[in-house]
């Protein structure tokens, strides 16, 4: 499909047979008093210093997004133990935290990170693992942040990563989302957006509470009333300032890839420019024609299915050719 914004609508809406959940949940405590949630699946196969793999979603998401259950399913299907955490009041922890999630948030990624590790490595003299992150649109960011904000603290278990469309320059993509052409997706997230915070603020009344007045009716505006000064920013261009990712990804050490497509109708394609980003050799830039926002459907061809997405994600983690 050569139409981004059926890439991007289209596998989200055409329905799907999802997995069961058979994960088994993890409370992980952060250091602000907070708890985030985190789903393991291990394949029998699995033997310390196998296979792992993090995985994040995105924005108004958890961990039954249909991307991270493909994906759960066909990395465990090849031996690879599998974690996919909720962000901050997300998912099956939204009891858990007082403070909301946003696309700077790589400390709770870094707390993630070391739990999966003590999980997988329960004595000294265990092999260490071999450990894939993978972050999808604002978790993407969230991940490149992750890797380069403190190059040095990141645990050596942590062999590669992979981040998909994300939102580097984040005022350059709200700027892009709040287009014109785009007001569908604008008007989609904000909903999901203030849907989430209602259901929040019922089970957790002691988070902060915005100012009375009307409704934001754009995503900046949600920011600004809420999620900036929620988190210590003054307003929401400071945020977007400190969070986006695209200055820190010239530290960036392990190997990286990031994928994304030129057609991406609220991630613009200038942002990542070798004019405005250094890459360092060991981060890979992918780069498609068409695919959308996280869409990737393809035309039958050498994969098992046409989520060329997934396929890429396997070989990645898995390290074999999909035939």
């Amino acid at each position: 499909m050569k139409n981004p914004h059926l890439q991007t609508i289209l596998p989200t809406v055409v329905p799907q047979k999802l997995a069961d959940h058979k994960a088994k949940l993890h409370r992980v405590k952060l250091s602000d008093g907070d708890a985030i949630a985190v789903h393991e699946d291990c394949p029998k196969e699995w033997v310390t210093g196998g296979k792992v793999a993090i995985l994040s979603h995105g924005l108004t998401d958890h961990h039954r997004t249909p991307l991270l259950v493909r994906l759960t399913e066909k990395l465990t299907a090849r031996g690879v133990r599998v974690f996919r955490w909720d962000m901050r009041s997300c998912g099956a922890g939204i009891e858990w935290a007082r403070h909301p999630y946003h696309a700077g948030c790589s400390e709770d990624l870094g707390a993630v990170v070391h739990a999966v590790i003590e999980k997988c490595c329960k004595n000294t003299s265990d092999l260490s693992p071999d450990i894939t992150l993978f972050g999808v649109s604002l978790s993407g960011n969230v991940l490149l942040k992750y890797l380069g904000e403190s190059p040095d603290n990141i645990p050596t278990m942590v062999q590669r990563a992979v981040a998909v469309n994300p939102p580097i320059d984040l005022i350059a993509g709200i700027e892009s989302i709040s287009n014109r052409r785009n007001r569908v997706y604008e008007r989609h997230f904000t909903r999901m957006l203030l849907k989430h915070h209602e259901q929040w603020s019922r089970v957790r009344p002691d988070a902060y509470r915005p100012p009375h007045g009307p409704r934001p009716r754009t995503l900046e505006g949600f920011d600004n009333w809420f999620t900036a000064p929620a988190i210590g920013y003054r307003d929401a261009r400071e945020y977007y300032v400190a969070a986006s990712s695209a200055k820190v990804i010239p530290a960036i050490r392990i190997p990286t890839t990031i994928i994304t497509a030129q057609d991406d109708p609220f991630v613009p394609f200038e942002m990542f420019s070798s004019d405005r980003i250094t890459y360092p050799e060991n981060v890979h830039l992918v780069t498609t024609n068409y695919g959308g926002h996280v869409g990737f459907v393809s035309k039958k061809g050498n994969d098992p299915d046409m989520r060329w997405l997934d396929w890429r994600i396997v070989e990645i983690v898995t390290g074999e050719a999909i035939s």
